[in-house]
């Protein structure tokens, strides 16, 4: 039995059956104040497994290695890219990104430094897709990516599949992305939280010309409910607008009816996912003027 884990604070958590195993504390961004700090045992794992069937191996060949150019710091998204990797039967190379000092950045003002530590950032990148043709598929951000398109075709470096995640991805973005960024690479629009794990996008339907993102939970892993900002025990009906309230269930964790800051319209289920989904999915609009989000 692992030493310590029965014994309070951490223990507490930690449900019995589980006992034995190692522990990971994962923490969240911290933007909308403390940091909230979440024990995992296997959930990232078993959370990026599921997701990895939802992958073309066309589009993200099994066997090919991985680029995380991303937000790492207080996260857990550097070890669930790692493990994607390496259950696909790659590696993942990373370049370390800390979205708290780019917050502190832009809170002092200091926009030129941010700039600067874009620049390293996305220089780092190249270098390790120069140097490592071995590479096929990349997760990054939608600010990200775009900087690092300006440096180079991700095409001509053999990148094959993106999956790209953050509060700037919108159907604006989606559709620059595919059109102008990253054209004939498979483009992936996900979600994801350290209490929820990873949320699937409707797949993407060229005929119709559609580029809103609609994204629905693992379930029943996760569930969302899109509830009345004003009153959150009334439910929106579909296509209204409400805030994402979010219950977690699985082995090793349980959180119930947890509000999270993002809003968006209910969606309806779809026959790939037969259960509620949200579109448009944006920070809370009470929040907008407080919270500083998109910075990576």
């Amino acid at each position: 039995m692992a030493a310590g884990w029965s014994d309070p604070p951490l223990g507490r958590w930690v449900p019995k059956g589980l006992a034995d195993q190692p522990l990971y504390v994962f923490e969240t961004g911290g933007s909308t104040g403390l940091p909230k700090s979440r024990i995992n045992i296997r959930d990232f794992q078993t959370d990026y497994e599921l997701f990895s069937e939802t992958l073309s191996c066309d589009s993200f060949p099994r066997g090919s290695d991985w680029l995380m150019l991303g937000p790492t710091g207080p996260r857990r998204l550097r070890l669930a890219i790692e493990h994607l990797a390496q259950h696909r039967g790659g590696v993942a190379f990373h370049v370390d990104l800390d979205p708290r000092w780019v917050n502190k950045l832009i809170g002092r003002g200091e926009h030129h430094e941010m700039a600067l530590y874009k620049e390293h950032v996305i220089d780092q990148a190249l270098k390790i897709l120069r140097a490592h043709d071995s590479v096929r598929c990349l997760f990054t951000t939608p600010k990200l990516l775009e900087a690092l398109c300006e440096k180079v075709s991700l095409g001509k470096l053999g990148i094959e599949g993106i999956f790209c995640g953050g509060t700037e991805m919108n159907a604006q973005f989606h559709r620059f992305a595919r059109e102008e960024l990253v054209p004939g690479i498979e483009f992936i629009p996900t979600y994801g939280n350290t209490l929820m794990g990873l949320a699937c996008s409707k797949p993407f339907d060229p005929a119709a010309n559609d580029y809103t993102i609609t994204y629905y939970p693992p379930a029943p892993r996760a569930v969302f409910e899109l509830v009345d900002p004003e009153n959150t025990e009334r439910r929106v009906d579909y296509g209204e607008t409400g805030r994402v309230m979010l219950t977690t269930l699985t082995p090793e964790f349980f959180m119930p009816r947890f509000l999270e800051r993002d809003e968006g319209e209910r969606a309806e289920p779809i026959e790939l996912y037969p259960w509620d989904g949200v579109s448009n999915l944006r920070l809370l609009s009470q929040l907008s003027t407080s919270v500083v989000v998109g910075v990576y």
